[in-house]
Formats: C-alpha cells, structure tokens, sequence
C-alpha cells in the first residue's frame, strides 16, 4: 500500500504525527508539505518535536491570496501525484493545502481519504467551509471524527464510505500531554503560574482581517485585569503592525505578547490555563480534552459537542460578552466521549489497509 499524505499547516501536523506512525508500520507513504505554513515555529518544529519523517516534497507554497495559493499547490502537488502513483491520498482537516490536494487528485482518479471529514460550521463566509465541504464531496474514504460529523454528510447525500474513527488529534493529545508535563519549562520561562493566566490565540481571517473585529478584540483583551498569555499567529501580528494595534498589546502590562511556541509548551500552556480565548476549532477541542473553559472568538463552531457539553461558549467579538465570560463561564459539567476513545489513527489504517 502506498499512501501519499498531504499537508500544509500547523494543525495537519499534529494530526499527522500518530496517524503517520500507525501508516508506516503497514505501508509507504510519501510525504508532501505544500509549504503554507513555513515559519520554524508553525512548521518545522513540529517535525521534529514529534518525531514526523522530514517530507519527501517540500512544495514551498509559501503565503499568498486563497486562489494565488491554491493555484500554486494546484500545480506542484499534481506533478508529485503523476510521478509516485499512489494508490490512495489523505488529506486533512480545512485548509487550502486540504482543498488543492482533494482537487487534484480527483483530476486524477486517485481515492481521496479526508481525515476530519464531517464537520460543518455552516458560515460559507468561512473559505475553511468551502474546503470542507468540497474536499468531503469529492472524498472516497470520509474518516469522521463526531457522530454529528457523520450525520452532517448523511444531510448531504454522503453516506457511501463514511466511516465513524474518533478524533486523530484526540490521539495526538493524549500521547503528548504527559510529554509536555515532564518536559516543558514554559510556565517557569514566562514566571506565570497554573490556573492564573488567560491562554489566548487569533488568526481566523474574519477576526485579523476585518479592523473593527480586530480592534473590539484587542480593546477587550487590554481591559481585562488578568495576566494574559499570547502567541502571536506570525499573520496575525502583521494584521496587528498594520492597523496599528500592535503597540496596544505590547505597552499592556497585563499581556505577555510573544512568538508561537512549540508544541509541547503550547500543550502545557493550554492545559495549566485559567481559560483559553480562541478562534482555532483545534485549540476548542484541545481545551476540551484538558477540561479548560474555552471561550470561542467566533459566532458559529464546527465542534458543536464542545458547546453542547457546556466547555466552550461562542460570543464572537463583542467587548462585554467576552469580558462576561471571562469572569462568568465556569463551567463544570460532564463531558461525553464524542471524540473517541484515543485509537483513531489505527482505525484509520486498518480501513486503508483492507482497501
């Protein structure tokens, strides 16, 4: 079986590292990263943190407008596919590296296997919809991780190769975060201490690149009488330099302001949080796992069970609803096993493997 594997962003990566383990031990696969993702701190350091093979293609897409992009990964990734002839391909999750490689390699008549394939925030507003929505229309194998990602396709006319596996990256939580608790210094590094610091991550376009989102998020951030901690996004610091909110943050003794950090001390960052302020459906189910209230910068979410279970509450980026949830959410409710049972990587490769 050889199975060719693209990806592209931080995201795919982590999901990558336990379903790539699992693969090789029952097949070749090749390795592609299109590059969208390319600063050390949002690529390579994965890579090596997680033990991930070097890519066999490096595509050094690089960062461009969604159909420059595109177009470019459109290109490379097809004459990668034409020269190594696999016999299926996987991709992952919802962005563009996600959608080009689904497109290509239906052009080609290549089986497609969409790894978070399901979810659905209904906001086509979102270009991560229309990757969704596109790559599991165009998907052989839809490895869904929620059983409302299965309904979500079966509402679509999807029902032919659908298959239930549980969450990857609940996988790749599991298997790390006890990693990150004996190897990471961070909260030593950044002298903040468990349970008394605000975890806040951006870079969805709606929130960095629509000013007045931008600014009501940084206002609320800077009034807040807590001790925030803030990997800038390397997209989201220029959104920030360029519209002049930048120094806001960074005259604010209240916010620690710094590059993104590596995977196991963002883990740690995570789940020693007080509450975590996101617009990432990644880090949404990351404070879920580590039962961190998770207060979601958006309107809408693809991992409807996070609200459902009363861990994560969407309020968008008005000013007093984020500063009620800051000092209101506290949740302490059951939470279900929506994600799995931490075997999905395996799952996965067993139905690859009987194909």
């Amino acid at each position: 079986m050889k199975v060719a594997t693209i990806v592209g962003a931080r995201p795919q990566f982590i999901k990558l590292a336990p379903l790539s383990q699992k693969l090789r031990l029952k097949g070749k696969e090749v390795l592609i990263h299109t590059g969208q993702h390319y600063d050390y701190e949002m690529s390579r350091v994965f890579f090596d943190e997680l033990g991930i093979p070097l890519p066999d293609y490096h595509l050094e897409v690089g960062s461009d407008s969604h159909a420059v992009q595109t177009g470019k990964m459109l290109i490379k990734i097809e004459e990668v596919l034409v020269k190594e002839k696999p016999d299926v391909v996987l991709v992952y999750g919802d962005t563009n590296s996600t959608l080009a490689g689904a497109l290509v390699t239906a052009k080609l008549n290549i089986p497609i296997g969409h790894v978070e394939a399901g979810l659905r925030s209904f906001d086509r507003t979102m270009p991560e919809e229309i990757n969704r929505v596109v790559s599991d229309h165009l998907s052989s194998f839809c490895f869904a991780p929620t059983q409302t990602a299965v309904d979500n396709l079966k509402e679509e006319g999807i029902e032919n190769g659908v298959y239930l596996t549980g969450d990857v990256m609940y996988d790749a939580a599991l298997n790390a975060i006890e990693i990150a608790r004996g190897k990471s210094k961070i909260l030593a590094q950044l002298g903040i201490k468990e349970k008394e610091y605000l975890l806040v991550t951006l870079h969805r376009a709606g929130n960095t690149d629509i000013f007045n989102n931008l600014a009501s998020i940084v206002d609320a951030l800077g009034d807040l009488n807590e001790q925030v901690i803030f990997p800038v996004h390397p997209r989201t610091r220029k959104a920030l330099a360029d519209s002049g909110l930048l120094s806001k943050l960074e005259d604010n003794p209240h916010l620690k302001i710094m590059t993104p950090v590596g995977y196991f001390d963002f883990l740690l960052l995570e789940y020693q949080a007080k509450k975590i302020l996101t617009d990432s459906g990644g880090i949404q189910k990351e404070a879920y796992f580590f039962k961190v209230p998770c207060i979601t910068l958006r309107e809408n979410t693809e991992w409807v069970e996070t609200v459902e279970d009363g861990w994560n509450i969407l309020v968008g980026t008005n000013k007093d609803l984020i500063h009620q949830a800051v000092s209101g959410f506290n949740p302490d409710s059951h939470q279900r096993d929506v994600f799995g049972d931490g075997k999905a990587s395996e799952k996965i490769v067993e139905i690859l493997v009987d194909f």
